[in-house]
């Protein structure tokens, strides 16, 4: 007799078959999917990196201290990570077209009320409407491509709007800076604004309902509480969740201590941001095509770990540079090119491997996720990046212990279920 798994392992994932699109919507083509997907993502660097450059021109108009327009970012993270926990459920029992057109006009209001904030405390409030409303687009995209494809056809879509959306990041903060040096730092959020209409227009023309009717689950707080146990309370899931949070924690401490590393360690100006995100960003882009090409060609595993291989290499060549020497251009931000692409080479294997641990609430697994990565990239912004920021060797440090981190829970996560595996075929 053996032991029958637990909810925790997942069994082999089943696919549902999605409804055709409705009548007056033309079917996407996987370029125009992946391109829509990726729109819908650029929603959450472009409301982080584009004003990140305006951080004191916001001071000084709102007559804020440094500390409070930091906290704008915070209460965004914050609200980001505390909504994001329900977007994937609320998709599973709603439908994913739906969430998304209602959470784009939610963010639009947020990013108006943001343009038109009088004080710090206003901005506060439309960040955090923008941070509930922001993480819909990241979560539904990733449960949209699993309803669609499978295996090495979602690898391949997933890289590929990784690849399409890493320009977000690159051309954010470039963006912001020569917006607020030619104009005004509100014309960042009506830029923002309009870039979200459009978005919500082209998401009613064309984007088709994936998750039919009959696939959708009841919304009743018992049925939502015992997903959300099942998942939370799977040790698999927080190790595989958490490689990706912690790899790219490892970056988004760069990211959040820019306004103080660039100027204070680097002495670049506010329309200089591009030193330090184009490389990084670069990573990303190529990393994801390097990851669309190899899926399918060898195993995800492998592929994860020539990607540790190059994001740990990445990390520890920075921890010595510092040691060594000042921070100096381009030394100090180069290494950020080869830990994005090892980044990008491991995050599309992880999260597929976390979403298929439980396949008949994709939607709320994706939501899981997002959360974890979130609510670290929340502490990451509001007290290690801060901390850190002092230094480039302590923030090249506090990458390094991220990648170290995320290498141990990827290996703690296969040692888990090789156990298991001995565990099912042992007899009583």
């Amino acid at each position: 007799m053996f032991p029958t798994p637990t909810p925790n392992i997942p069994a082999d994932p089943v696919t549902p078959v999605p409804p055709p699109p409705p009548s007056h919507m033309a079917p996407l083509s996987g370029v125009a999917l992946a391109t829509m997907l990726a729109l819908l993502a650029m929603l959450g660097p472009f409301s982080i990196d584009t004003y990140l450059p305006a951080f004191p021109a916001i001071q000084a108009s709102l007559n804020a201290s440094a500390i409070e327009v930091q906290q704008s970012l915070t209460v965004y993270m914050l609200a980001f990570a505390g909504m994001v926990l329900w977007h994937g459920a609320l998709s599973d029992s709603f439908g994913r077209r739906n969430l998304i057109l209602i959470s784009l006009a939610l963010f639009a209001i947020g990013t108006l009320g943001c343009a038109a904030a009088s004080t710090v405390h206003y901005l506060w409030a439309f960040r955090v409407l923008q941070g509930v409303s922001a993480g819909a687009g990241v979560v539904v995209g990733r449960a949209i491509i699993r309803d669609l494809y499978s295996d090495a056809p979602a690898a391949r879509l997933l890289s590929m709007v990784t690849m399409i959306f890493s320009i977000a990041p690159a051309i954010a903060p470039i963006m912001g800076g020569w917006i607020v040096k030619l104009l005004d730092w509100r014309a960042i959020f009506l830029f923002l604004f309009a870039y979200t209409l459009i978005l919500l227009w082209f998401c009613y023309k064309r984007l088709p309902e994936t998750l039919p009717p009959h696939l959708r689950q009841p919304f009743n707080p018992h049925y939502i509480a015992r997903n959300y146990r099942q998942i939370l309370s799977a040790p698999l899931f927080h190790m595989k969740a958490g490689v990706t949070a912690f790899n790219f924690a490892g970056l988004f401490l760069f990211i959040t201590a820019a306004p103080v590393m660039l100027p204070r360690h680097l002495h670049l100006g506010p329309d200089q941001f591009g030193w330090l995100f184009i490389p990084a960003v670069s990573g990303i882009f190529l990393g994801a095509l390097a990851a669309n090409r190899l899926a399918g060609s060898i195993t995800l595993v492998r592929q994860i770990g020539i990607g540790f291989a190059l994001l740990l290499g990445a990390a520890v060549c920075n921890v010595g540079y510092h040691l060594l020497f000042a921070p100096s251009l381009p030394w100090s931000v180069a290494p950020l090119f080869f830990y994005t692409f090892g980044m990008s080479l491991v995050t599309p294997g992880a999260t597929m491997l976390a979403m298929d641990l439980f396949p008949h609430i994709r939607g709320t697994v994706a939501s899981c996720q997002s959360f974890a990565q979130t609510l670290l990239g929340a502490l990451v912004a509001g007290v290690i990046a801060p901390f850190l920021s002092h230094s480039v060797l302590w923030l090249a440090a506090g990458q390094l212990a991220c990648a170290a981190i995320s290498l141990a829970l990827w290996i703690a996560s296969r040692l888990f279920r090789e156990r298991w595996r001995k565990d099912v075929a042992a007899p009583f």
